[in-house]
């Protein structure tokens, strides 16, 4: 079991960068692959970014490769994303999320815990 909590959100111009952080709390942690998602008003949560439980591989949409980078620091219990040259359509909520077991999974079915969310939006 886990419980996530994201926090890093805020208003940021277009270009510029926020580092999202996800902790965990839970003996478990290692264990779990870790996913970001992102939802704006009216659209369907999408995925951002993922790492595997090791932290040795990291998989991202298209729509943010070369911006956005993943990363997991399991001593601390926490899952990072960093975001550069952000975009106003970059704006939504993040969410980060967690999976025990199984493979990595770009669909929101497939990750059994999330955190509450933080608001990420970028101005023009």
């Amino acid at each position: 079991q886990v419980q996530l909590v994201e926090s890093g959100g805020g208003l940021v111009q277009a270009g510029g960068s926020l580092r999202l952080s996800c902790a965990a709390s839970g003996r478990t942690f290692s264990y779990y692959h870790m996913a970001w998602f992102r939802q704006a008003p009216g659209k369907e949560r999408e995925f951002v970014a993922a790492i595997n439980y090791r932290g040795s591989s990291t998989y991202y949409a298209d729509s943010v490769k070369g911006r956005f980078t993943m990363s997991r620091d399991n001593a601390k219990n926490t899952v990072y994303l960093q975001m550069n040259s952000l975009r106003p359509e970059d704006t939504a909520v993040y969410y980060c999320a967690a999976r025990a077991g199984g493979a990595i999974s770009y669909t929101t079915n497939n990750y059994g815990y999330w955190g509450q969310g933080t608001q990420v939006t970028v101005s023009s």
